[in-house]
């Protein structure tokens, strides 16, 4: 059975760093581009950033030059370093496997996590 988990959210200022964790099991995706998408109540869910298995980088402009994304091919993780939070970075934060088309849409991707949520306020 193929898990995703994600872990790391938490209640942070604006301002603050948080590290996002993306832990997969039941197969290997070491050859797999994969991505971070986050969701507001109400909204649809947006693309974040995505890593290609060999380790290319894409950003949405809202998180470039503060959201760092990276990937551990061994432990089959995925992580996101969140620098220099907003409070408009306020969502849940989904993990997710890509299948086919491009790696900004939600429906390339094929696995999911549960997410987990981050909240930036004073």
């Amino acid at each position: 059975q193929v898990q995703l988990v994600e872990s790391g959210g938490g209640l942070v200022q604006p301002g603050d760093s948080l590290r996002l964790s993306c832990t997969a099991s039941g197969r290997t995706f070491s050859r797999t581009t994969m991505g971070w998408f986050r969701q507001v109540p109400g909204k649809e869910r947006e693309y974040v950033a995505a890593i290609s298995w060999n380790y290319y980088t894409y950003y949405s402009e809202s998180v470039k030059g503060r959201f760092i994304i990276s990937r551990d091919i061994d432990k089959n993780t995925v992580d996101l370093q969140m620098d220099y939070l907003k409070v408009e970075d306020t969502a849940t934060y989904y993990c997710a496997a890509h299948g086919s088309g491009n790696y900004y849409l939600v429906t390339s991707y094929n696995f999911w996590g549960q997410g987990t949520q981050v909240t930036v306020s004073s």
